[in-house]
């Protein structure tokens, strides 16, 4: 199993044993001991900028899945899930006024990255947005 953290902040940056720690934990709970993941922590500048160019949406958004399952060459190593970006300053405003600590809140963009690298997608309608959350709070179980 490999999980690549990188943080291009300087300030505030997420606890990269911790994470690491989460992944572990969710993906042997799911039976992928061999995959490998990327996740980054950018700021919100930087976000805007991915969410324009991936998705042409010129606002920031908490997170952001690159799965390799997807395309022509998806099977060309099943290991590879994707990476994972979320922006730190969103997570932390939607912490806050969610009322929750920013741990938790990373929790839950680390599981929702996933859950979208495993081929889930909220966007894809009703039913697909309740699979995916039900998914989800799977995931976001183990890690309690």
């Amino acid at each position: 199993m490999t999980i690549r953290i990188k943080s291009s902040l300087r300030k505030k940056k997420p606890a990269a044993a911790r994470i690491r720690t989460r992944f572990q934990t969710l993906l042997q709970g799911i039976g992928l001991h061999d995959a490998e993941l990327s996740v980054s922590f950018i700021g919100d500048r930087a976000m805007r900028k991915l969410n324009y160019s991936w998705r042409g949406k010129d606002k920031t958004t908490d997170v952001l899945s690159f799965s390799f399952r997807e395309g022509a060459f998806a099977n060309v190593r099943p290991e590879l899930l994707g990476d994972i970006v979320i922006s730190v300053p969103t997570a932390e405003r939607q912490a806050r006024g969610a009322g929750q600590t920013a741990a938790s809140e990373l929790d839950r963009l680390l599981v929702h990255g996933l859950v979208h690298l495993l081929g889930y997608d909220h966007e894809r309608g009703v039913q697909e947005a309740r699979r995916m959350a039900r998914k989800e709070q799977q995931l976001l179980k183990m890690l309690a």
